[in-house]
């Protein structure tokens, strides 16, 4: 099967990179970083006008229409930087959670970037991110109440609106909170903010199609987990490239240290690692917009390769660079705490592990 990028997405990773060198420079992501939001309003808007608010949007709402397989594209240019802001979980989580659960009238403002949102899903605990859940929905009067604890909302600080997930008598379901009340909390990569969500009966809405809604939100999270993937291969892939022109200035016993076998051997098993979840993350990508039969299976392993593989990467290209690599001037610390952060979100390692074991199983 041929895994070859068309013209159009060779153009689209190409205008990616261009754009995104010129609008995150070093400087830049310093200052995000070390800013409250994470985030200004030129960078956003630099990013809605290049339409990617609105890749996975259909066209009527606003959008381009494209698949996973685009905005994981543009996302590994991304990881590449590391972005700082709410593209991934606005323009991604929070783009297709409305689109699954039905909500078309939060599709356009998404699109045109006039809002943002987020998802409050995962709660304290480890492990399939839904049986966390523990924030109760219950009716109050004429209107619906949620009381729980949401620890950890990407982006919930500044966003317009959060689609909560919580169970109700029904089960799993979504609610959404216009104008949410949030506080920025610490995470361990400071250009991807977070917020803590305390909801004591606070009133929400009732999205989506009525019953449970366990197995849509099943398949937005494996379609966030490819997306994560993907951005981690951006990350390891700039991390690689690092290490290697490093290698080739970093002078030791009068010698390049890209000439010693040891740093050599190194570099050969990062690219092997980049290389392989490069392959999944893409081939995981086009299985979700085919919907084709190892959709499943394709996402937990390109979800669990490619997270342990951004966090080897990146940290084989701090051991290259030495003491220097942890330093705040060097970007080779930015790199590794993206790649470990996005490898404990959405149940990590483990969880996808052992969904894959359990597949595998249960087909023999």
């Amino acid at each position: 099967m041929d895994f070859t990028f068309s013209e159009e997405q060779v153009a689209l990773r190409d205008v990616a990179r261009q754009a995104l060198e010129r609008a995150v420079d070093p400087v830049k992501l310093r200052e995000l970083a070390d800013g409250d939001t994470g985030f200004d309003d030129e960078l956003w808007h630099a990013l809605v006008d290049l339409g990617w608010s609105g890749l996975l949007i259909p066209e009527e709402f606003g959008g381009s229409g494209a698949g996973l397989l685009e905005m994981c594209i543009v996302l590994e240019e991304m990881g590449r930087v590391p972005l700082p802001g709410p593209f991934f979980s606005s323009a991604l989580y929070a783009t297709l959670a409305a689109r699954s659960l039905g909500a078309v009238d939060l599709l356009a403002g998404l699109a045109s970037g006039v809002s943002r949102g987020a998802v409050a899903l995962q709660e304290m605990g480890y492990g399939n991110p839904l049986e966390t859940v523990r924030t109760r929905a219950r009716r109050k009067g004429a209107r619906w109440v949620l009381s729980g604890l949401k620890p950890l909302v990407l982006d919930a600080h500044s966003a317009d609106w959060v689609i909560v997930v919580a169970r109700s008598e029904e089960g799993v379901r979504s609610f959404l909170i216009e104008h949410p009340t949030a506080e920025v909390v610490p995470t361990l990569d400071p250009t991807r903010k977070a917020a803590r969500m305390v909801l004591e009966d606070e009133p929400a809405i009732p999205i989506g199609p009525s019953g449970d809604q366990a197995a849509l939100w099943r398949r937005v999270l494996d379609d966030v987990c490819v997306a994560l993937a993907s951005e981690t291969v951006g990350v390891a892939d700039r991390a690689l490239s690092e290490a290697v022109e490093y290698s080739k200035v970093r002078v030791v016993f009068d010698r390049p240290i890209a000439s010693f076998q040891a740093v050599k051997h190194r570099i050969v098993d990062m690219f092997h690692a980049l290389e392989m979840a490069r392959v999944g993350a893409q081939f995981a990508a086009w299985a979700s917009d085919t919907d084709a039969p190892e959709r499943e299976r394709a996402c937990a392993m390109a979800a669990s390769y490619a997270s342990e593989a951004g966090v080897r990467v990146t940290g084989d290209d701090i051991q290259i660079h030495g003491g220097v690599g942890f330093t705040w001037d060097n970007d080779a610390h930015f790199l590794f705490k993206r790649a470990k952060q996005n490898e404990v979100l959405m149940g990590g390692i483990s969880h996808e592990r052992h969904r894959l074991a359990r597949m595998l199983v249960e087909s023999a």
